[in-house]
């Protein structure tokens, strides 16, 4: 059993900055691919980047390559997200995510895959 908890959300202004951070219990973190998500009012949940079990593999989509960046220190059990150039539609809930997976290099970027879930997290770009 795997706890998600993520913080660093909050409002900030078109083009700010904002880092979110996500805390795993347990002493397996890192048997687990991270990935981070989010769900806007009205729209389905969708993927935002994953990271590989050691963080060698990374993968984002493609609305936010460039602009966020997902690490991981496994010696802290965190997975964070680094989300610079903020638009208004990054507006959002945020969630960290866990996934098993056999290999180290393997990064996971279904949904379904994902066994864990964070409570989410508000992030409000404003204009």
């Amino acid at each position: 059993q795997v706890q998600l908890v993520e913080s660093g959300g909050g409002v900030v202004q078109v083009g700010g900055s904002l880092r979110l951070s996500c805390v795993a219990s347990g002493r397996t973190f890192r048997n687990y691919a991270m990935g981070w998500f989010r769900q806007a009012p009205g729209k389905e949940r969708e993927f935002v980047a994953a990271i590989s079990r050691t963080g060698r593999s990374i993968n984002y989509a493609g609305s936010v390559k460039g602009r966020f960046t997902i690490s991981r220190d496994n010696a802290k059990n965190t997975v964070y997200l680094q989300m610079n150039s903020l638009k208004p539609e990054d507006t959002a809930v945020y969630y960290c995510a866990a996934a098993i997976v056999p290999l180290d290099t393997l990064v996971v970027i279904r949904t379904a895959q994902y066994t864990y879930w964070g409570q989410g997290i508000q992030v409000t770009v404003s204009s």
